[in-house]
């Protein structure tokens, strides 16, 4: 297949740039059954994800752009890249370790978001494609990057199987006491982008979780860990995520939708476990998501406002969903959350899979 033939329409020489005194370029898995996940090496970024709905027709099912001009320029800095050194928020950016304060750069209201401005979404890892279905990224982020300790060495494994299965693997090392959350921050529209992406108000979503963070005025959580039973964060039954998205609830009202993390259901840590499960109506294309991660981010799309992606599509409010497989946020001020902490001599690791399929 010449490279203009590709599934998503994609051309490869429209990703090629100088960048950061780094070459990026275009990266093309392929599976057995005819499908195929596109990434550039730009902040990871994950630009076409290429499968069938219940008649067969393919579509490219997560939003990205066709150039690498307009990934680095997007209106939305993290649209399916990878995220670090800390996915989510931490408070006003500080945290203390070993008894020394840190002060993170603050770009979120009064929070430090994914890692900072510069964080791992707007850097240019080191590829290797090792075959027709696997994708080896590597990066060092240097000690004092965006004010984090440490020197971190990470690779990250994209895998895309002949069962539909993009997997993501992570690793990291540090020389120095530190802190590190990682996590792809797809944003998913099983629909099929399009102009403008249909709402994901008709999608069923299910969540294997009891409990959810509340946060606070700022998306900050408050430390408790609650129920979902009887809110509207209760995904534990399949329901559209358009029922309660506008509920007159405190918590949605914060977000403007939903912008939670949830406290994964785990028999015992680190396992791979199923964690949520979403199934498009119109198209009949399901996504069903595992994880080591102890939390899960939902995130509903709640402020996109129309802006143009990948061939002409328009990517409004609510067009897509978001399943952020992570540890939980402002874990370094919680001393109760699972730890965020890694010391030299030990490796980060973490794996999630989305997995394609459809419904008849």
């Amino acid at each position: 297949m010449a490279e203009t033939e590709n599934l998503c329409g994609l051309k490869r020489e429209d990703f090629q740039a100088t960048v950061q005194g780094k070459q990026t370029d275009l990266y093309i898995l392929r599976n057995n059954v005819g499908n195929e996940v596109a990434i550039t090496n730009y902040g990871g970024a994950i630009v076409a994800i290429m499968v069938p709905d219940r008649d067969g027709q393919l579509a490219n099912v997560i939003q990205g752009h066709d150039n690498i001009q307009d990934v680095i320029n997007s209106p939305e800095p993290f649209l399916s890249t990878l995220v670090g050194r800390y996915a989510n928020r931490i408070c006003r950016g500080q945290f203390v370790l070993k008894g020394k304060e840190y002060q993170l750069a603050i770009n979120n209201g009064p929070n430090h978001l994914h890692g900072g401005p510069t964080g791992f979404h707007a850097r240019v890892w080191d590829a290797l494609q090792m075959n027709d279905n696997t994708l080896v990224l590597n990066y060092v982020s240097a000690y004092g990057e965006e004010g984090f300790t440490g020197e971190l060495k990470v690779t990250v494994v994209y895998t895309f199987t002949n069962d539909n299965e993009l997997c993501i693997e992570y690793m990291a090392t540090t020389n120095k006491k530190t802190i590190v959350n990682l996590t792809s921050h797809g944003y998913f529209s099983l629909a099929g982008i399009a102009n403008p992406t249909p709402m994901i108000d008709d999608m069923e979503c299910e969540i294997n979780a009891d409990f959810y963070l509340p946060i606070d005025e700022n998306c900050i959580p408050t430390g408790e860990i609650r129920k979902v039973e009887g809110t509207p964060f209760d995904f534990r039954q399949p329901k559209t995520v358009g029922q309660d998205v506008e509920a007159d609830d405190e918590q949605i009202r914060i977000a403007a939708g939903y912008d939670h993390c949830y406290v994964l259901n785990k028999r015992e840590e680190g396992e791979l476990s199923f964690a949520a499960r979403v199934y498009e109506p119109h198209s009949g294309r399901t996504m069903d998501m595992y994880t080591t991660e102890p939390g899960m981010q939902l995130y509903t799309d709640n402020w996109a406002d129309g802006y143009r992606g990948q061939h002409g599509a328009t990517f409004g409010k609510r067009s897509a969903i978001c399943f952020e497989a992570q540890h939980f946020p402002d874990t370094p001020n919680h001393p109760y959350f699972p730890s965020v902490v890694l010391h030299p001599g030990e490796k980060y690791k973490q794996k999630t899979i989305y997995r394609f399929g459809v419904r008849k």
